[in-house]
Order: C-alpha cells, then structure tokens, then sequence
C-alpha cells in the first residue's frame, strides 16, 4: 500500500482507491498480487500498546466470510457492526472481543469450532483473534481499544 506521492507512476500492480485524491496525504493504492487485493495496514492499540495488525471487516459480505476457509489468522479481525458471531465451519478457535460504540471492551471469551455464540447486548463490533491471542495481549473488560492506521 502507497499513500500519497509514494505512488511510483505507471507501475502495474498499484490501483487507485475510489474516492480518494491523488495527491492528498491520505490517497490510497491497492496493491495486487497473487489476485489479493491489500489496502492500509491498520493496528489494533490499546492505550500505549500495538496489540496487533489488523484487518477490517467492514462490508456484509467480508463480515460473512470473515475467518471462514483460513487455518489461522496473523492479528486480528475488526467485524463492524457486529454483535454476535459463530465459528462453525471453521478450522480454530478464536478469541472474541464485543465491543461498544468507542470500542470498550463488554466481553471476552473463546469459542471453539462449530459454536453459534448469543448477541451481547450493547455490543456494535467485535474483534477476533487466535485462541490464546487476548492472554498474551492482557485484554480485559473495560479495555478502550482504538484503531490506528
């Protein structure tokens, strides 16, 4: 990914994102390859801390795949909105994180494979992550988590 003056002019596998203006600060190129489209890197943050790099599940159809057909995940996956999710039909465990509007933490847990978990109310997004991933970040309740880009 290329912000700004860093696209390098002509170069095949840069695209421009729609919507975004070329020479803005904030312009944004997709870079192909292998067929895979990337954008931004974003980071899931906690206060001070990099907890992880993330991906954004923004879209119905990207929440609806979400981790399906993947072995694991490398960071974590902002679903929004979202206030339940399921894991069947996956090959992992995940840790889950619901979330409210600023994006405190309501509650945690792991689910295991093919478990359907409930609503939590209140919650507007959650953020996914390997089994495991929330110990080795000491994420808790009432944690105020932000997305950097």
């Amino acid at each position: 990914m290329c912000r700004g003056e860093c696209h390098p002019s002509g170069h095949p596998d840069l695209l421009p994102v729609p919507g975004t203006l070329q020479g803005d600060p904030g312009h944004l190129f997709l870079s192909r390859v292998d067929g895979i489209y990337a954008a931004a890197m974003a980071w899931l943050v906690c206060g001070d801390r990099v907890l992880a790099s993330l991906e954004i599940a923004d879209s119905s159809r990207a929440r609806r795949r979400g981790l399906l057909r993947r072995d694991r995940i490398e960071g974590a996956l902002l679903l929004r909105p979202a206030n339940s999710v399921h894991t069947v039909g996956m090959r992992f465990a995940i840790d889950v994180a619901h979330l409210d509007a600023d994006l405190r933490v309501l509650r945690t847990s792991t689910m295991s494979r093919h478990r359907v978990g409930r609503p939590v109310p209140g919650a507007r997004a959650v953020v996914e992550a390997d089994a495991g991933s929330f110990e080795r970040w000491v994420l808790a309740v009432g944690d105020e988590l932000e997305v950097r880009e």
